[in-house]
């Protein structure tokens, strides 16, 4: 048995030591705050250093997805996806984010086509999964000279919800939101989540001058999905019988564990500020989101 087979045939320890788990916390918030910290500076820097980390983490994600769902390293399918990637992230970079997405839709065609693994159908969602969001974080990015903003807003809010739902789940407990994915997540934690993600977006609209009630809902709802795409991630894994997606991040396991929230945030985000103002999405984002507002 390959040591990646004895790993997805291990089950995960029913309790955690308490020394371990102290450790663990401690990996998960230096890992995090690093993170956070290049996200932040990159994209502080402008559209092209943010869309080089983007790029970096796209990869990285491409790579864990054909991990989690074929259990390959480097395969002719992954090869596509980078090449998608990296296209739509050029294009999206320099001003053609409309021919980033449809050069993704491209390269999911062609690995559906191409029947990769025994699911072709969540080989080729992988294509999305990686490069929609990166797409739309550098489209939003680019939107001068309220782009970097959004970006902050964007990271604040998942973190916020992360966070949250994290302590308030360990602290309060209570019944499980949804045990045959995720057994260790708790209605609890769900509120927390939502109600740390409307606050944060609530005072950071204030900080920039922004209309703070829209916002405030507008992160209860990026609360939501956050939660939702951490779920969503949970049961991929879980059909796989895997407990993380790789070990690249101390604490987390690997850039897709860390990440599920903000992949939908960015995406169903971009699409509602796409409607709105397709030329200015970060200046639509802090004019309220809704027309009335504005």
């Amino acid at each position: 048995m390959t040591e990646d087979e004895t790993r997805r045939a291990e089950p995960e320890p029913a309790i955690a030591a308490s020394g371990g788990a102290k450790a663990e916390l401690g990996l998960r918030i230096v890992s995090a705050l690093l993170l956070g910290s290049v996200s932040v500076a990159l994209a502080w820097a402008g559209t092209l250093p943010f869309a080089a980390l983007v790029l970096a983490v796209t990869l990285i994600l491409s790579w864990e997805w054909a991990h989690v769902v074929r259990g390959d390293g480097i395969d002719l399918a992954l090869g596509i996806q980078f090449a998608a990637a990296i296209g739509a992230i050029g294009l999206a970079a320099f001003g053609f984010a409309a021919l980033g997405v449809a050069l993704l839709l491209i390269g999911t065609i062609i690995v559906l086509a191409l029947e990769f693994g025994e699911r072709p159908i969540l080989s080729a969602a992988g294509v999305l999964y990686a490069g929609l969001p990166a797409v739309a974080l550098i489209w939003l990015r680019s939107n001068e000279p309220m782009g970097f903003y959004a970006v902050l807003f964007i990271l604040l809010v998942v973190a916020a919800t992360d966070t949250a739902a994290y302590f308030a789940g360990r602290s309060i407990g209570g019944p499980r939101l949804a045990p045959s994915i995720s057994p260790k997540k708790t209605w609890s934690g769900l509120l927390g989540g939502i109600s740390a993600a409307g606050l944060t977006a609530g005072a950071f609209a204030s900080s920039v001058g922004a209309p703070v009630l829209p916002l405030a809902v507008a992160g209860v709802a990026m609360g939501l999905v956050a939660q939702t795409g951490d779920l969503a991630e949970s049961a991929l894994k879980r059909a796989f019988h895997l407990k993380d997606a790789s070990g690249l991040l101390p604490g987390h396991g690997g850039f897709m564990d860390r990440v599920d929230g903000l992949v939908p945030v960015a995406v169903l985000l971009a699409l509602v500020l796409l409607f709105l103002d397709p030329k200015a999405p970060a200046d639509a984002l802090f004019s309220g989101l809704f027309p009335a507002q504005r």
